[in-house]
């Protein structure tokens, strides 16, 4: 069956916070996906909201066996009694740092990286602590473009106050699949320094063609029994509204001791559709399959869109996700600007939103992160009003 990724769906004025929040012509800027789900989702969602009960959800063996049996295929192999519902894989990180953690502690995050880690950490009265990650901008290889600092990394680990590591695997923003070499490393100086390592695997699922990820809890079982790894539909699938995820671990004191967490911070129940929507999402392979096609070919269309009329800006290499790295750091220098002021320029000027990449770190701040998750026909748009804007923004400065 040939699914539809062509169609522009209207999304203004449905209470969306990548479209309504804000009101720009191209939002391309928050991690959801302009798509239509699968139609197995589409029909479990309906069947449910035409029983016309919506009250209190149980979760059910078949959910967990859901993730169970996706999983198989990236061997890491789950068991029931080590998996703990959340409703949301930040609600989860949130209730792991009050869990495993005190006021004051050390979190550890490789920026430039989801913004939302530095937020919840600080929001808990705990303190970040960065291992930015080394950018090579003259690298086209993945493997190379960007790399973990590991003598950094074991000075932040051995500082006693470091309690917890935030891995983000794949990388969000940059689009990086960490290499099983990598995780290895990282599990053996957690080890070291008795550091809990929670993996943040979300957007596992959304690599190139042909290309998958490690989990990290699938590296060795004697290296990774003490840590945590949240994994979620929600990005994949495109339902993120319907709230699922869950936390694997194959230690039972941890598994013990978030499960009370999740339980007072009140993340421990499904709503009246996430368990039928997360069942049928797992049964929608062919459509991922699919979705992974069009988002490699958005990807290829900006890369080559950039080449061709934008000399200033690059597109760094990735291999996973649909949020592209944009390098603006000749724009930047060349101009005296940052990414805040030309996202805004962007914004002002053209109905453009990038994501600023000062949001993801200061090492962020030559970047812009684009959503590609959408028809071709709506990212040529976006990419035309990038080109306009641009003209604009140097046009500003010029005159000045």
């Amino acid at each position: 069956m040939k699914y539809d990724f062509k169609s522009i769906i209207n999304r203004k004025n449905s209470n969306s916070l990548k479209w309504d929040f804000f009101d720009d012509d191209y939002p391309m800027w928050v991690a959801d996906m302009d798509f239509k789900v699968a139609p197995l989702i589409y029909e479990a969602v309906n069947k449910k909201t035409e029983h016309g009960i919506y009250g209190y959800s149980i979760l059910t063996d078949s959910y967990f066996d859901s993730y169970i049996n996706w999983w198989k295929k990236y061997n890491l192999d789950m068991k029931r009694d080590e998996l703990l519902f959340a409703s949301g894989v930040m609600p989860a990180i949130t209730s792991i740092i009050r869990a495993f953690s005190s006021e004051g502690d050390n979190i550890l995050i490789q920026t430039p990286v989801y913004h939302v880690f530095s937020y919840v950490i600080e929001n808990n009265n705990r303190k970040v602590l960065e291992n930015p990650l080394l950018y090579n901008p003259n690298s086209e290889d993945i493997e190379t473009v960007y790399k973990i600092d590991f003598e950094d990394l074991e000075e932040k680990l051995s500082d006693p106050k470091t309690k917890i590591m935030l891995l983000c695997n794949p990388h969000n923003p940059i689009g990086r699949i960490w290499e099983k070499e990598d995780l290895e490393k990282i599990a053996i100086l957690a080890n070291e320094y008795n550091v809990l390592v929670v993996s943040d695997e979300i957007h596992c699922d959304l690599t190139d063609p042909d290309i998958q990820y490690t989990p990290f809890a699938s590296i060795d079982n004697d290296l990774t029994n003490d840590s945590l790894t949240c994994l979620s539909p929600t990005k994949t699938f495109n339902i993120a509204g319907l709230q699922s995820s869950v936390v694997f671990t194959r230690n039972k004191e941890f598994y013990e001791t978030l499960e009370i967490q999740l339980v007072k911070d009140f993340f421990s129940g499904p709503n009246v559709f996430t368990v039928d929507a997360t069942i049928a999402a797992y049964q929608s392979e062919e459509w991922l399959s699919q979705l992974k096609e069009v988002l490699f070919e958005n990807k290829t269309v900006v890369n080559d869109f950039l080449k061709e009329n934008i000399s200033e800006i690059k597109l760094v290499p990735s291999n996973a996700t649909y949020l592209l790295w944009l390098d603006i750091s000749k724009l930047n220098q060349d101009f005296n600007t940052d990414s805040n002021t030309f996202s805004e320029v962007l914004r002002e000027e053209v109905g453009l939103f990038l994501s600023p990449g000062i949001q993801f770190g200061q090492n962020g701040d030559n970047f812009l992160r684009m959503n590609v998750a959408c028809p071709k026909s709506l990212l040529k748009e976006g990419l035309n009003a990038l080109k306009e804007g641009l003209i604009k923004f140097k046009n500003s400065k010029n005159n000045k």
